[in-house]
């Protein structure tokens, strides 16, 4: 085990964690300031942990208030979270890219008293709903800003209101920390949800340490390590796995500008470990596909035999080690070839972490064979949220690894799979009807994902139980595994697959903009925008080809026959995509309605 405390809740986690690196001059967060990373150590963060704390408690928080944060990925994330914990308060995390109304519902639903928000853009949409939140007392902007609306205050001035505070009570926060215990609610995370209004997801300080204990006894991550956090922190799993994992190790974590950023700010931190999703490696993989296409062919044949050399040498590591001559050949290329690639990550990589969706086979090969392990999990936000996950020593693509240490598994006769243990929530906030429809009587979580375990115990999610298609002869479809064999192809960014109750499937497309582009220059099409390269029939054909390359062994009843290309690709901010970048599915199929029925009228 690689925790550097011990601890029964969050706060306290914190708390010790602070106090056993308060002299230390590792950072304990990094972030970008006028162009470089400047590092705050234990002794900042504590500090500023401190004054919030007390400035809440001035603005009158108490044990069992709703605070909200609406926010990017930033230091004062942390320092918020920590600040409410702290005062027995608990937290409602809100993504930054939900629209005002979508933002309205979770505070009346939460009763959110005080609302801390990023900047004006954000302080812009509380203006807009702040009426119909009757709870709402409080709105604290951590950028500073002048000629704020009344009701509203910077997050500095809410520090220096707990500085008098904080001098006259400097063990107030360790003496409110011993009154929380591990059964108290710690935070409400609102589920995106693909239909209908989201769910308030009521996790404990129990849940949250359990999830995080058993976490690291299966990836080693110790107080040497350095995170790169660039998925949202209102998600549970950069929350579980890039924060609060991490920072129970000791492990110093960097903020990046953006998601755009994120290949600039590797080289910049370079980071030992990295928590992403499967679409961070699908974009390193195709950028590192064209890169090689426009080489000299001398160079793209290197490439390729140094690929299969390293799949050679990990297959051999696999059945009893490599022999010399195959060694020894790794080494020239990992010299010339691989080592080139692991500078691009900023060259310490010691393993990445996917989750969120399904991680394509492919990938997770390709990049073993190069010398870059992807450890691939799954949970969900209502298990805390991790239930089972590869290990470094025991892990197979394709699959989301075993259970992790003290969490049950089992499938359901359905198929579907069941989960039980100190990592399920405890309900959904003001729904008892949900809360009972997900959890029955046994204590076993309904996960709603379709999947199997082997006999190795290695778990594998075949779909969502809810998106089963049902073709219109009679044939079960799940389109999952069929969207992901796709989503490793260089030409696609986006796939959903259409073919529920119909007479056979389609798909509409997304293609990546970049690939397009590379190939029609390569090849001499002419075009001026996207939309010219959209509806060129050379480009249709290029991605034709790759579709049916790989769906080759596939049965006829789960091939696709026919697809569209979309000049635009799916968002959140037009409903096709949720805030944890989830597709829509019925809001797709709704929207591109007779592009669909197209596909089935020729």
């Amino acid at each position: 085990m690689s925790l550097a405390v011990t601890f029964s809740t969050i706060p306290e986690m914190f708390l010790n964690l602070t106090d056993k690196y308060m002299h230390d001059a590792r950072p304990m967060l990094l972030r970008k300031v006028e162009g470089s990373y400047v590092p705050m150590s234990y002794r900042d963060v504590r500090e500023q942990v401190a004054l919030l704390y007390h400035g809440l408690s001035f603005l009158g928080v108490r044990k069992g208030d709703r605070v909200a944060l609406l926010s990017e990925n930033r230091p004062e994330w942390v320092i918020t979270d920590q600040a409410v914990l702290q005062l027995g308060a608990f937290d409602v995390p809100i993504y930054p890219s939900q629209t005002a109304k979508q933002i309205e519902f979770i505070l009346r639903d939460a009763g959110v008293s005080v609302i801390v928000v990023s900047n004006r853009f954000q302080l812009a949409k509380i203006q807009r709903i702040r009426d119909e939140v009757k709870t709402l007392k409080h709105v604290i902007v951590m950028n500073d800003t002048e000629d704020l609306p009344e009701g509203s205050m910077s997050f500095s001035a809410v520090l220096s209101l707990g500085e008098l505070q904080h001098g006259a009570h400097p063990n107030a926060a360790r003496e409110a920390c011993a009154q929380i215990l591990p059964e108290d609610l710690c935070t409400i995370i609102y589920t995106s949800g693909t239909t209908g209004n989201p769910k308030g997801v009521m996790l404990t300080h129990a849940n949250f340490v359990s999830n995080i204990v058993a976490a690291t006894q299966v990836l080693p991550i110790t107080d040497k390590d350095v995170l790169l956090s660039f998925l949202p922190l209102c998600h549970v799993f950069e929350r579980m796995a890039g924060y609060y994992t991490a920072m129970s190790c000791g492990a110093s974590i960097a903020y990046a500008e953006s998601v755009e950023t994120v290949a600039e700010n590797m080289l910049e931190v370079r980071p030992t470990i990295v928590v992403a999703v499967p679409r961070l490696f699908e974009r390193i993989y195709n950028r590192v596909a064209r890169m090689v296409e426009k080489d000299s062919p001398t160079k793209r044949k290197v490439f390729y035999k140094a690929v299969e050399i390293g799949r050679a040498k990990v297959l051999a590591d696999k059945h009893g080690g490599a022999g010399v001559l195959l060694r020894v050949k790794y080494a020239m290329m990992k010299k010339l070839v691989f080592s080139k690639l692991s500078q691009r990550t900023g060259g310490r990589i010691r393993y990445f972490v996917s989750g969120g969706a399904a991680l394509p086979r492919e990938l997770g090969e390709f990049f073993e064979a190069v010398g870059m392990l992807i450890i691939e999990g799954y949970g969900l936000t209502e298990s805390s949220p991790v239930i089972s996950a590869n290990r470094l020593d025991a892990y197979r693509f394709g699959s989301v690894g075993r259970p992790l240490p003290g969490i049950e598994v089992k499938i359901a006769e359905d198929g579907e799979i069941l989960t039980r243990g100190p990592h399920v929530m405890k309900g959904y906030y003001n729904s008892r009807r949900a809360t009972d429809e997900a959890i029955d009587s046994n204590g076993w979580l309904h996960t709603g994902d379709i999947g199997m375990m082997d006999e190795h115990g290695f778990l594998y999610i075949t779909d969502r139980k809810k998106h089963l298609f049902v073709s219109s002869g009679g044939k079960n479809i799940a389109p999952q595994p069929i969207e992901n064999l796709f989503a490793g192809s260089e030409f696609i960014d986006q796939f959903v697959l259409i073919g529920d109750k119909r007479m056979f499937l389609t798909a509409l497309i997304v293609p990546d903009f970049d690939s397009i582009r590379a190939y029609a220059d390569s090849h001499g099409i002419p075009y001026d925008d996207v939309k010219d390269l959209v509806k060129n029939s050379e480009i249709y054909k290029a991605i034709e080809q790759s579709i049916q390359s790989r769906q080759k062994d596939l049965s006829n009843f789960e091939k696709v026959r026919r697809f569209t290309l979309l000049e635009n690709p799916f968002t959140i901010e037009n409903g096709e995509m949720t805030p944890s970048m989830k597709i829509r599915r019925k809001a797709v199929e709704e929207r591109y309605l007779d592009l669909i029925d197209a596909m089935y009228r020729t």
